[in-house]
């Protein structure tokens, strides 16, 4: 981190640096996303531990220090929780047994000599070809797109109905540490470490999704919103805070 002046606002005795759109507070460094969307300031801690501070444009720093500061005790107990969970996942080998996870259930694999494809899933197994396995992980990501494209579009077709939200296109890719994500024009992204979780799981970032087509922020309207479609979801975002690590490591 560069070493730049404190900034002048009070800060009970924590040092506080902006710069470019970032904050440093306490030894802490969030990035800023401002957006005309949002009218509440808000604190995510992604998967990979990095802080982010949504926020509208009229927020001042001010604003951001003092609600940081409200804040820490929460963000740190969160950033010691992903980094109980990320010691959790090891790395994946692709070696006979190993097990890897699709739509929630975990799946040994055996290498075999002779294949005409790279991978499969069959009779309880995922097959790989031995002559693939230096490219493994290629392979498997591959497949799992390809498997998540499938069943992203069926399933997000389904709730958005009965969400009345248009969908123009549903795609499945690598989106960083987010599991999903709802832009303009009816297009929503997932993920394709999703199609690892178990689907009531995967339901639920799904719906989450499309609620944005109504709130783009997560107000208490979103929330509502979700809850309409998805009475339980409280515990199926507990259960992704908790166990959503378990699909890393590949």
């Amino acid at each position: 981190m560069p070493n730049l002046p404190l900034s002048p606002i009070r800060t009970g005795g924590r040092s506080v640096r902006f710069f470019d759109q970032h904050l440093a507070v306490d030894g802490l460094s969030f990035n800023i996303r401002r957006s005309d969307r949002r009218k509440t300031l808000q604190i995510t801690v992604e998967r990979s531990g990095e802080l982010m501070i949504l926020a509208p444009p009229e927020a001042t720093e001010s604003d951001l220090v003092e609600f940081v500061q409200e804040k820490l005790l929460w963000v740190h107990t969160k950033l010691e929780e992903k980094a109980r969970l990320q010691r959790r996942a090891p790395i994946k080998e692709f070696v006979d047994g190993e097990g890897f996870l699709y739509l929630g259930k975990s799946y040994r694999l055996r290498l075999v000599d002779r294949q005409l494809v790279d991978l499969t899933l069959k009779n309880g197994r995922f097959c790989l070809r031995t002559a693939s396995v230096h490219r493994g992980r290629e392979v498997f990501i591959s497949w799992y797109v390809r498997k998540a494209q499938a069943w992203f579009e069926k399933q997000t077709l389904q709730h958005s109905n009965r969400m009345d939200v248009n969908i123009n296109e549903v795609k499945v890719q690598d989106l960083g540490f987010r599991w999903g994500s709802f832009g303009s024009e009816g297009r929503v992204s997932f993920h394709w470490k999703a199609a690892l979780l178990p689907p009531r799981i995967a339901q639920y970032i799904i719906i989450h999704e499309l609620a944005h087509a109504h709130h783009p922020d997560h107000s208490a309207k979103f929330w509502i919103k979700v809850e309409q479609h998805l009475p339980d979801w409280r515990a199926r975002k507990e259960w992704l805070a908790e166990n959503g690590m378990q699909v890393e490591g590949l």
